[in-house]
């Protein structure tokens, strides 16, 4: 079982920075790969970011290449995302997702496990 706590959203302004936070718990953390997801309102959910098991290999949603950036300490069992540039557009509801399978976590289809969500608001 893991849990995940998603922290660090909150109001910046178009072209400003957020860097979100996800504290794991459990002790299998480095089995799993990690992403991030967001979800606007009136929208379906969407990948945004992944990350491998160790970290070596990330994936980015085009919309965010660039700008955002994932990252993990596997000491710690936290996984971040950098997002720097933010544009209205960003504004959503953003989730940790854990899962052991690579494409699943990169796809978001059949995901082990969901964070609660952490709101980002952009404002123009």
């Amino acid at each position: 079982q893991v849990q995940l706590v998603e922290s660090g959203g909150g109001l910046v302004q178009a072209g400003g920075s957020l860097r979100l936070s996800c504290a794991a718990s459990g002790r299998t953390f480095s089995t799993y790969c990690m992403g991030w997801f967001r979800q606007a309102p009136g929208k379906e959910r969407e990948f945004v970011a992944a990350i491998s098991w160790s970290g070596s290999s990330t994936y980015y949603a085009d919309s965010v290449k660039g700008r955002f950036t994932i990252s993990r300490d596997n000491r710690k069992n936290m996984v971040y995302l950098q997002m720097n540039s933010l544009k209205p557009e960003d504004t959503a509801v953003y989730y940790c997702a854990a899962d052991t399978r690579w494409n699943n976590i990169r796809t978001g289809f059949s995901i082990d496990y969901w964070g609660q969500g952490t709101q980002v608001t952009v404002s123009s």
